[in-house]
Formats: structure tokens, C-alpha cells, sequence
């Protein structure tokens, strides 16, 4: 019996270089990189996050100088907030928090020219950009960490209210040895919720922000108490977000 002959010629699967495949993973990895931040902004927009990067570091550097893990943290809600406590943020550490649309230029355009006197001073973050780099990064510097606090700073200026945003920085933000927090913070240094602080005990606790693993709110240095005689003279003066 005759065996038939297919015509049909297979074509030769030719392998894909290694050229096409390192720009392929590239795409992949570039939109990996563009996509997976916005569906974490947008989780953490209803979500309130459980721990950032900083606080377990900051617990396992205490433990290793022999003072035990410690980091304790209670979430308040945007309304149980001392509305003293929210101007005083907005006076002490992002006076235009309600206009400006992530990034104060000004406030940037100060810290330049004030390192270039060599000034001790901060840098010109917004509580936007505090709340990226708090929530989302890593605590130590680079121009990796930089460029990413950039886009989770436009982020959640684009998909967060800035009620949302106040609320998120006020409870996670480094307020002691620690300490995280308005409620922790509040009861570690008055003995009272963050609920019901006076304009003072309010301004105490942003004038330590700079420094608070050295500075106390209790027992305010010279520098720190005046600071927060500034926030309390300013404090009335800022509208906060409804």
C-alpha cells in the first residue's frame, strides 16, 4: 500500500533571540512598575494600612540597642482627630496642604537656597509626599526611592481626597521612639486621646516632627517650645478638609 505524501511544507519555528525576550520582559516589568502602585494607592484609599516599612525597622534598631521591639500605633479616624491637631499639621508642616497639588514649590525653592548656606533646616515635603514616602518606600535615601515618592505622590493626589490623606498622615507618621501616630502619640505624652488635644498639646507634638526620636513633647526644648508657640499664634488661621 502506497503512503501518501502530506504537500503541506512545516514551517520552521525559529527560537525568538535573546534581544526580543530582554525587551519584552522589559515592557512587562515597565508596566508591572506603572500599574500594580495604582491598584495599591487604590486599595489603601479604603484600606487603612497596617504597618509601613519604617516602623518595623525603627522597632528591630531599638531592640538591637538593647530596648526591646516596641512600636505602638492606634488609628483614629479622620473625625475623631483633634481639629486641633489637623490645623496644627497643615500650620507646622504643609501650610498650602489644601492648594497645592502634591509639591510645594515654594517651600522647595526655600530649602535650596537655604542648603546652599548651609542652614540646618528640612526639606521641602508636603504631607502628600510624607504620607508616599512614609507609606509606600523604604526609609533610606536614594534617587530610586525619589523618583518612586514622586509618582505615589501624584497618585494619591489624583485618586485620594485630601481629607483622606490628612488622615493617613496623622496616623503614621514617626511621632516618638515608637511611637506612630495622633492616639499613641497623644497618650504617650499627655495621657489623653488624640481626640481631645488643646491647641498647645496639639503644636507640641507637630514641632517635635522634625526630630521626634530625640525631641519630647513633654519636656520641650527651648527651639521646639517656641516652634510651637508659632503653630499655636497660625493655628486658627488654616481651614482643614470636610
Amino acid at each position: 500500500m502506497a503512503i501518501k505524501r502530506s504537500n503541506k511544507i512545516k514551517k520552521k519555528t525559529t527560537p525568538i533571540g535573546w534581544q526580543k525576550k530582554l525587551k519584552m520582559w522589559s515592557i512587562r516589568i515597565g508596566i508591572a512598575i506603572f500599574v500594580l502602585p495604582i491598584f495599591w494607592v487604590l486599595a489603601l484609599k479604603i484600606i487603612n494600612p497596617p504597618i509601613t516599612w519604617l516602623m518595623i525597622q525603627r522597632g528591630f534598631e531599638l531592640k538591637a540597642a538593647g530596648k526591646g521591639f516596641k512600636l505602638e500605633k492606634d488609628w483614629l479616624s479622620y473625625d475623631e482627630i483633634s481639629d486641633n491637631l489637623k490645623r496644627a499639621a497643615i500650620a507646622g508642616e504643609d501650610s498650602h496642604f489644601l492648594t497645592h497639588w502634591g509639591f510645594d514649590t515654594d517651600a522647595i525653592q526655600k530649602a535650596i537656597e537655604k542648603n546652599k548656606d548651609g542652614k540646618n533646616l528640612r526639606g521641602g515635603s508636603t504631607i502628600s509626599q510624607q504620607v508616599a514616602k512614609n507609606v509606600f518606600l523604604w526609609p533610606k535615601r536614594s534617587w530610586l526611592r525619589k523618583g518612586l515618592e514622586t509618582y505615589f505622590t501624584v497618585l494619591i493626589e489624583a485618586l485620594w481626597s485630601k481629607k483622606r490623606i490628612l488622615e493617613v498622615y496623622l496616623n503614621v507618621i514617626e511621632m516618638g521612639q515608637g511611637i506612630y501616630g495622633a492616639e499613641a502619640a497623644s497618650q504617650y505624652y499627655f495621657k489623653k486621646s488624640g481626640a481631645s488635644l488643646s491647641k498647645k498639646q496639639a503644636a507640641l507634638i507637630i514641632a517635635i516632627l522634625p526630630n521626634p526620636r530625640q525631641w519630647d513633647a513633654r519636656n520641650p526644648s527651648v527651639y521646639v517650645n517656641h516652634r510651637a508657640n508659632s503653630i499655636v499664634r497660625y493655628i486658627d488661621h488654616y481651614q482643614i478638609p470636610e
